[in-house]
């Protein structure tokens, strides 16, 4: 075997990388020059700016949102809360006994007669069957026909 037992094998070494630095004066104390070690520059082609705040695209977007901003939907009317307060008041029930009834939350009932709630057709039609009470279309707090299986 022709083996050289005097030759030298290097494990793990290094190659020299080119250091990138953002300014020549940063070369300049540095001894990278001086040793002659492989020195490149990059300028950066976006450096600089603020991206959030870059273009006005964003600004002309909004802008555009606000305008066509699309209206909240419609509140229940007061005169329908109201109706449902006087009639709940008449029967003499709590804000959790019609919610009971009604197999909700008695946060809704609150929110109906508070005119926050938005309108449920079907949440109505409980409502108006428990209290007896006319809650959509036109005689709004009008007395409804009792009802009763004979």
């Amino acid at each position: 075997m022709d083996t050289d037992w005097d030759s030298k094998t290097v494990i793990g070494f290094k190659r020299q990388v080119a250091k990138v630095t953002k300014k020549d004066s940063d070369l300049n104390g540095m001894c990278a020059r001086r040793t002659g070690a492989v020195v490149a520059t990059d300028k950066k082609v976006s450096g600089g700016g603020n991206k959030a705040h870059q273009g006005t695209d964003h600004q002309r977007i909004a802008k555009l949102d606000r305008e066509n901003e699309v209206a909240p939907p419609a509140k229940i009317a007061p005169s329908v809360g109201r109706a449902i307060q006087d009639a709940r008041l008449e029967l003499k029930l709590s804000q959790k006994d019609v919610a009971q009834k009604i197999n909700e939350k008695p946060s809704i009932i609150q929110d109906y007669e508070s005119s926050k709630a938005i309108p449920n057709a079907q949440i109505l039609g409980k409502l108006e069957r428990v209290l007896l009470v006319k809650l959509r279309g036109s005689d709004i707090g009008k007395k409804l026909e009792s009802r009763k299986a004979t």
